[in-house]
């Protein structure tokens, strides 16, 4: 080990020690910001590897990059590796940090390394899990982009490696930072009684694209399509010329495939029934809800028996309303379009309002003016002061060995929501869940639901 390694592992320990001294919550200090403290101290700066540089990775990286040194960038595509190696190589020499940056087509080989610290995860979906488990198991801190999984289980099997491992694993639900200020401000409110008791919540999170037929063509040269599969099942490579990336089975497009993503609903779901579970105090141990109800659902393809029966299109939901039920009494509608617009609606024995990124509005809204909330109360959402960013908040609790503001435990939770919403609109039927067991109740053939086949070589091994 380097001397440079030896000293940034030694301030990592020795940050973990004055952490548990302090009585602030972890993320907030009246010290110089963390990149300020970076820019000062090169052996303060983790080291970190880059799994996944496609679109995503252009904000997620970019943003590591302020915090830690890279040395080390993995993608299945060579295009979208190179392009990330010459940013890094870029960015890093214009703050005077000329690292040499190695490339991987295979993550495990980057993980192999020895001299990382941390690992971002930017893949598509059903790439998560895996790769955040083989990370912890060697040893590495993780910040994962949302939606962590893809099943319910896989859940389970990412929180039973943590506690085993006791890493740091930060979801980049950024919704809860650095975009959330208004969403905290809404949690408040319910907090603070503005609403009275919480009635109904209804998450407004868009309908996804229909492609038409995409036609077979070759694997581009560069993409190793094998292994962008992973655990999905072989089949052709598909694209065509339309809209901003292609209509494809590959890169961004991912997400309308359910062999790959869940469509809106955990694309955008893992954003809003997150912090819909998180103002009615449904995302902890035990809690969630206990039937998931498919009012509607439209699909771009025919289905039987839950999987689409045309390879050729996107087959994920485009139009759909989904009833769920907790076990404190709260009614959640999950929808891809209502009248007040992509954000989330609260309802309670006192008034209603609206929340997006943009905007809020309602009467409980505009009463603030004269009746503004307690000093404090949003603050208080977090147990003290406002974060600065998702990523800073990530490599402050790599430092103090803290849990980061977006948790895997509770993100699980919002997820297993979204997961139970698209098995159920597969399958067409309500779903009755045991938020205590996590387990679909009643109904042995969704119960297979909650897991899926994982091609060979690239299984997870880890008991469910």
């Amino acid at each position: 080990m380097s001397v440079n390694s030896q000293s940034r592992r030694q301030f990592l320990q020795t940050s973990t020690a004055a952490a548990a001294g302090s009585v602030m919550p972890y993320w907030f200090s009246s010290r110089p910001t963390l990149a300020q403290e970076a820019a000062k101290s090169p052996n303060e700066r983790p080291v970190v590897g880059c799994i996944g540089t496609g679109s995503r990775w252009h904000a997620v990286g970019r943003h590591a990059l302020n915090f830690a040194d890279c040395v080390a960038v993995c993608d299945v595509d060579a295009l979208h590796l190179d392009e990330a190696r010459d940013i890094v190589k870029r960015e890093q020499s214009k703050k005077g940090r000329d690292v040499a940056v190695a490339m991987y087509e295979d993550y495990r080989e980057l993980l192999d390394r020895g001299d990382l610290d941390i690992v971002t995860i930017v893949t598509p979906d059903h790439w998560h899990s895996k790769i955040a488990i083989d990370a912890m198991r060697a040893g590495l801190d993780v910040y994962c982009e949302k939606p962590l999984t893809l099943t319910i289980n896989e859940g389970k099997q990412i929180i039973s490696v943590l506690n085993e491992t006791q890493r740091v694993f930060q979801v980049g639900t950024q919704q809860r930072t650095e975009m959330g200020q208004r969403f905290l401000q809404a949690i408040a409110m319910i907090r603070d009684g503005r609403i009275g008791d919480v009635q109904k919540v209804t998450c407004d999170i868009g309908g996804a694209p229909t492609s038409g037929e995409i036609p077979v063509v070759d694997v581009p040269r560069g993409l190793n399509w094998d292994m962008w599969l992973g655990q999905a099942p072989m089949v052709d490579f598909r694209f065509k010329e339309g809209g901003r990336w292609g209509n494809s089975r590959c890169h961004y497009e991912f997400r309308w495939w359910y062999e790959y993503s869940g469509g809106k609903m955990t694309d955008w779901g893992a954003h809003h029934v997150d912090i819909a579970q998180w103002a009615i105090e449904q995302n902890g141990d035990g809690q969630g809800p206990v039937s998931v109800e498919p009012v509607s659902v439209e699909h771009p393809v025919p289905f039987e028996n839950g999987y689409p029966t045309q390879p050729d299109q996107y087959n994920t939901a485009t139009k759909f309303e989904v009833k769920v039920m907790f076990e404190n009494g709260v009614e959640m509608r999950i929808v891809s379009n209502s009248s007040d617009g992509n954000g989330i609606l609260f309802e309670g024995t006192k008034g209603r309002f609206h929340v997006s990124r943009g905007r809020m509005r309602g009467g409980p809204v505009e009463e603030l003016e004269s009746n503004p909330l307690p000093d404090g109360a949003v603050a208080e959402v977090y147990g003290g002061r406002k974060p600065t960013s998702h990523m800073e908040n990530f490599i402050e609790c790599v430092k103090t060995r803290s849990q980061p503001i977006s948790d895997v435990w509770s993100h699980h939770r919002a997820m297993t929501t979204c997961h139970l919403s698209n098995i159920a609109m597969r399958l067409g039927r309500t779903l009755n869940w045991d938020p205590e067991s996590e387990q679909i109740v009643g109904d042995s053939d969704a119960q297979q639901w909650q897991g899926r086949e994982q091609r060979k070589g690239y299984e997870i091994d880890v008991p469910v």
